[in-house]
């Protein structure tokens, strides 16, 4: 459909702005302020009941590098970067339903992911585990108040998409998502890829699949959840600065870097946690998309210096 300015102006009088986009299938850009994502981000911050706390989650950050060191390979942390995660933590209900997601997936790129209706359903469920918490339904609230969902089931739909919607990274072939790049890790070209969940790292670590270097960035906050940049060998590939959100909940983790996402797709997105401004470099997947042109989360994760 072709409308110039005049038939445009006219158009619209009988239609429903909300729904213009369905028709002339476009995407169009959500307004959003930049002053509005830092108070969202801070009210999803305070918001975050199920972080942990410092009895719940212990660390041992060890030595810090310069950015410059940060491909020297060289491991400086003769400890485990986590030495304690409460069990009590890991079995609230966000926490399960994410677990039971991280292993799910073939992490080198180029074999394709199989998707059996038992992993479809702990997508589902991880999701609707989310939009059980106070962080879930905030976030949606605001992008509903801004005309982009029209209802919480919609919402969930398009997150089930532009998180666990596959393609392809290597050979054609439906090898990825934006849920394992960033929650889980990936392996391409001989090095980690993406992993930027603080979870996944924990358990790998656990299970002597992970060796902790160091790290080179440490954020400003002193209570959970806090910002590192480490560097990491995964079952024998390096990655040189993987950035993470550490201590805050699966569902925090997910409604910021969403909120980024949709707001800031494709850019760095700066948002408000206890006072203290971060960044959030999100990018998008162009080479294919779902429903009407949208695109799939490529990455997302904490700009560290």
């Amino acid at each position: 459909m072709k409308l110039n300015c005049v038939h445009f102006y006219s158009f619209t009088h009988f239609v429903n702005l909300k729904i213009l986009p369905k028709i002339l299938n476009t995407v169009v850009p959500i307004i959003v302020s930049d002053a509005e994502i830092k108070s969202l981000s801070e009210t999803l911050y305070k918001l975050d009941h199920n972080r942990a706390t410092a009895s719940e989650l212990v660390i041992d950050p060890q030595t810090l590098i310069s950015s410059s060191e940060t491909g020297s390979r060289n491991d400086h942390s003769s400890r485990p970067m986590f030495k304690q995660v409460s069990s009590t933590l890991l079995s609230k209900p966000t926490y399960k339903a994410l677990l039971n997601l991280l292993d799910n997936y073939r992490r080198v790129t180029g074999e394709v992911e199989d998707v059996p209706s038992q992993e479809v359903q702990e997508q589902d469920t991880f999701l609707q585990q989310t939009m059980n918490t106070d962080v879930g339904r905030e976030l949606y609230n605001f992008l509903h108040s801004k005309g982009v969902y029209s209802s919480q089931s919609e919402f969930i739909q398009d997150l089930k998409m532009m998180w666990f919607g596959l393609y392809s990274r290597s050979s054609g072939k439906l090898d990825s998502s934006g849920f394992e790049h960033i929650f889980v890790g990936e392996i391409k070209g001989g090095k980690v890829s993406g992993f930027h969940n603080w979870l996944q790292f924990y358990l790998n670590e656990k299970q002597g699949l992970l060796n902790y270097y160091s790290h080179s960035f440490n954020g400003p906050w002193s209570t959970y959840p806090d910002v590192f940049g480490m560097q990491f060998e995964w079952d024998g590939y390096f990655k040189e600065v993987g950035s993470a959100i550490i201590g805050c909940s699966p569902e925090f983790d997910l409604a910021i870097y969403s909120l980024c996402y949709i707001t800031r797709p494709g850019k760095k997105c700066y948002v408000s946690l206890g006072g203290q401004t971060l960044g959030i470099q999100t990018y998008t997947w162009d080479n294919s998309s779902y429903g009407d042109g949208k695109k799939y989360i490529a990455s997302a994760y904490p700009a560290t210096p």
